[in-house]
C-alpha cells in the first residue's frame, strides 16, 4: 500500500468521531490524575525543602512524617496505575480495538 493511502486512512481515523471520543475518554481520566499526582509530588518536595522540622517529626519510633509521605508517593503511584487499568479496561480497550480493526480493514484493501 502506498504511503499516501496510509496517510489518508490515518487522517480519516484521527478525524473520526470514534477516535475523538476515545481521546476525550483518555484525556478526561489522564489529565486530571496527572495534575493531582504532580501537585502531590511537588507538595512533598516543597515540604522536604522548606518544612524540614515538621516532616522530621517522629510518628512511631524512628518513622517520621517524611518517611510516611515518601512511602505514600509509591502507594499513590500504584493506586494510579490500578485506577488507569480499570478505566482502560472499562472505557478504552473495546473502543480502541474497534478502531484498530477498522484501520486494519482499510489498510488491507
Amino acid at each position: 500500500m502506498e504511503s499516501s493511502e496510509q496517510d489518508r486512512v490515518w487522517a480519516e481515523t484521527q478525524a473520526s468521531p470514534e477516535f475523538q471520543a476515545l481521546k476525550r475518554k483518555f484525556r478526561g481520566f489522564a489529565f486530571p490524575l496527572t495534575v493531582a499526582f504532580l501537585a502531590w509530588y511537588f507538595l512533598y518536595v516543597i515540604l522536604t525543602a522548606f518544612a524540614r522540622e515538621w516532616i522530621a517529626t517522629p510518628v512511631i519510633g524512628n518513622i517520621n512524617i517524611a518517611l510516611i509521605l515518601g512511602l505514600l508517593q509509591f502507594a499513590s503511584t500504584f493506586l494510579i496505575m490500578w485506577l488507569y487499568e480499570r478505566h482502560s479496561s472499562k472505557h478504552l480497550d473495546a473502543a480502541s480495538e474497534a478502531i484498530r480493526a477498522k484501520v486494519d480493514k482499510e489498510l488491507a484493501k
